[in-house]
């Protein structure tokens, strides 16, 4: 399918966690898949597999494939569960950049960033908190173009300012932030009374 082929050539760059002996399904196809089965509603392992049973014949028609049968939700997790997080990351900010890039309106540029807390990311087992992610939106393309963990033991503040420096934002980009990022310079210690 046309329509997918850039994305498809991009997620072909994603690292293949599998051994090269165990590869029946393509990665990019298995990623596309599961793109399409989570923005559909599916919300778990299960699900994604029911999705690409469920329109298998059409999948393996619009994209030349002979699946005879989906990949199990084990094999599905295995995958999923086995890329790295970085070059995922990666992969999406590219297509993120593209499709900005395609669909970007004359004029400064107005981005958003903003930090949720992933429901459901906490952990008691492993006496992990929540993870919290920053996301940079672009209002103009509807489009979020990165997000970045923010690191347990710190906040957004220089997690945005690293954010904007990887993304190299045009200095003439309107970019909105929380009111905690109005804070003065606390590097500064502050000033002792001088002893009379």
């Amino acid at each position: 399918m046309a329509t997918f082929t850039p994305l498809l050539d991009i997620l072909a760059d994603v690292p293949d966690p599998r051994r090269a002996e165990g590869k029946l399904y393509k990665l990019p196809h298995v990623l596309l898949f599961s793109i399409l089965a989570i923005v559909s509603g599916s919300d778990s392992y299960r699900g994604i597999v029911t999705f690409i049973d469920t329109h298998r014949r059409t999948l393996n028609r619009s994209f030349g494939l002979k699946w005879r049968r989906a990949p199990s939700h084990t094999s599905i997790r295995y995958i999923l569960q086995g890329l790295d997080p970085i070059g995922v990351e990666a992969v999406f900010r590219r297509h993120a950049a593209l499709l900005h890039a395609a669909n970007a309106k004359p004029g400064a540029a107005s981005i958003a960033l903003d930090g949720k807390t992933l429901r459901g990311s906490f952990d008691k087992f492993h006496d992990r908190t929540a993870a919290h992610v920053l996301s940079a939106f672009a209002t103009d393309t509807k489009l979020v173009l990165a997000h970045l963990d923010i690191d347990a033991k710190s906040n957004e503040i220089p997690a945005a300012q690293t954010l904007l420096a990887e993304l190299g934002i045009a200095e003439d980009a309107i970019v909105t932030l929380d009111a905690l990022h109005c804070q003065k310079n606390s590097s500064r210690s502050p000033r002792t009374p001088k002893s009379a």
